[in-house]
């Protein structure tokens, strides 16, 4: 999948799938066809190990921006802030917010009150505040993120699904022009490429969907 979408996607996600099963080799394998790469591991533990696997990360080649969970809280954010290389070319660190499979409902059941938007905002200001350069959130937190956070702090919305596609299990979601409309820095497409009849096709719809929003919004 890898060779048939390179140079016609920015940038490739890893995921806990891909990760569990090849592990740095796989990172290896997509670097040498020149891919930057997205780490989406989502490390939530306590401080220390997430620090040290932060510095782990970020030594794995093309690695260009990695995770972790908001939720972990402050001491967590700042320990995996502390943990980063320095430098302008250093990868960016982001902070998942709230899941875009989690609606209101599945927030009260595991203790969390108020809705997916207050409690994304919150979070993103939280992350911002313990350095983090910017957030994973649902296409819907976009605008009042940026509002929130400013006009450096990446938004990388998650739930992006082109006009007329399946949105399989998420709850938030929007197209790729809406994301780009409401301040998104990257768009995270996953199974409506890599599950579609021709991923290449629909990888290119999607980046000319993008661009005709750029100008637009330009």
């Amino acid at each position: 999948m890898a060779r048939l979408l390179t140079g016609h996607v920015g940038m490739f996600k890893v995921g806990k799938q891909l990760f569990t099963l090849s592990g740095p080799e796989g990172l290896r394998q997509l670097s040498e066809l020149g891919a930057k790469i997205f780490l989406d591991l989502k490390y939530h533990d306590i401080p220390n190990t997430v620090a040290g696997a932060v510095r782990a990360a970020v030594e794995l080649p093309g690695v260009e921006l990695l995770n972790v969970h908001a939720l972990g809280g402050r001491a967590m954010m700042e320990a995996a802030v502390g943990a980063m290389p320095r430098g302008p070319n250093r990868p960016r660190l982001l902070a998942v917010t709230i899941l875009t499979s989690l609606d209101g409902r599945a927030l009260r059941e595991v203790g969390i009150q108020g809705t997916p938007h207050d409690r994304a905002v919150k979070l993103a200001k939280l992350a911002l505040a313990c350095g983090i350069d910017g957030v994973v959130a649902s296409p819907h937190e976009l605008r009042a993120i940026r509002k929130a956070c400013g006009p450096k702090f990446l938004l990388v919305p998650q739930g992006i699904r082109p006009a007329g596609s399946d949105v399989h299990d998420q709850k938030r979601f929007a197209t790729p022009a809406e994301a780009i409309r409401d301040g998104a820095n990257y768009v995270g497409v996953g199974r409506a490429i890599t599950q579609a009849a021709d991923p290449v096709a629909a990888a290119e719809a999607i980046a000319s969907e993008i661009a005709r929003a750029l100008r637009h919004k330009n």
